[in-house]
C-alpha cells in the first residue's frame, strides 16, 4: 500500500484529501506544519507528499527543498498563486508537479495517480549499468541511480526518467512537447517550458559547469538532446 503524506494547515483540507486517497486504498499521514512532516519523513517510508505552499513555521518551497536535500520522494505542490514564475520557483525548489487552489479533490487523485505511476514505472530504457565519458556519468536503472565522477546524484523522479529518456538516444533531438509527455505525462496541461526547469535542476546535478553542458545539450528553439558518449 502506497502511503501519502499531506502538509497543509487547514483541517478541512486534509479532510477532504485522506476521504478521497483512503478511498482509493492509499494509507494517509497528516501534517499541519513542516515540523511535524519533517517527524514523518524520519519515521517511516512515504511514497509521495502533497505539500501546502503556505505553511506557518515555514515556507513550502523552503521545506520542498530541504526535503529534496535528503530524499527523492515526489512532491505534489498546492498553491492559490497561479503566476507562472510562482509555479517554475516550486519546479526550481525540487516539485514535480503542481495543483492550484481552490482544487477539485479529483484532479488531486488523478495527479497523485500519474506521478506515482511514472515514478514506479519498471519499464527500463537502458541496460543494467550505462557508463558515459569514461566514468564521468553512470546510471545504473536496475537500482535508479546515478553517479557523477564517483559521487551519488539524488534526482528527483521528473529528472531521472528525463535522464534516462534522452541517454537512450544520444544525439536525437527531442522537442520541448515530447519531453512533456513522455516524462511529464499526457495529462499535464501546464506550461511546457516547466521542462526547461527540469533541465535547469538536472544540469545543476551532473554537469561540471552547467552554462557548458557535456550531457544535456540545448536545441535553440526546439529542444533538448544528449551529449555524452557511451564508454
Amino acid at each position: 500500500m502506497r502511503t501519502i503524506l499531506i502538509i497543509d494547515d487547514e483541517p478541512n483540507i486534509r479532510e477532504v484529501l485522506v476521504s478521497y486517497l483512503q478511498r482509493e486504498q492509499y494509507r494517509t499521514l497528516e501534517a499541519a506544519n513542516a515540523k511535524e512532516a519533517l517527524e514523518h519523513m524520519r519515521d517511516g517510508k512515504v511514497d509521495l507528499i502533497i505539500l501546502d505552499l503556505m505553511l506557518p513555521d515555514m515556507d513550502g518551497e523552503q521545506l520542498c527543498a530541504h526535503i529534496r536535500s535528503f530524499s527523492p520522494v515526489p512532491i505534489l505542490m498546492l498553491t492559490a498563486k497561479s503566476a507562472a514564475s510562482s509555479r517554475l520557483k516550486g519546479f526550481s525548489s525540487g516539485a514535480d508537479d503542481y495543483v492550484l487552489k481552490p482544487f477539485d479533490p479529483r484532479e488531486v487523485l488523478a495527479r497523485v495517480k500519474a506521478i506515482l505511476r511514472r515514478s514506479g514505472d519498471d519499464a527500463e530504457l537502458l541496460s543494467d549499468v550505462t557508463v558515459y565519458r569514461h566514468g564521468a556519468l553512470v546510471i545504473h536503472s536496475g537500482k535508479h541511480e546515478v553517479t557523477c565522477h564517483g559521487q551519488a546524484v539524488s534526482l528527483t523522479p521528473n529528472e531521472y526518467k528525463l535522464l534516462v529518456l534522452l541517454a537512450k538516444y544520444p544525439g536525437r533531438h527531442f522537442s520541448r512537447e515530447e519531453l512533456v509527455e513522455r516524462v511529464l505525462g499526457f495529462d499535464y496541461d501546464g506550461d511546457i517550458r516547466t521542462i526547461d526547469q527540469h533541465v535547469k535542476n538536472l544540469r545543476h546535478k551532473i554537469e561540471q559547469d552547467p552554462k557548458q553542458p557535456r550531457f544535456i545539450i540545448t536545441v535553440y528553439g526546439f529542444g533538448y538532446r544528449f551529449g555524452g558518449e557511451e564508454s
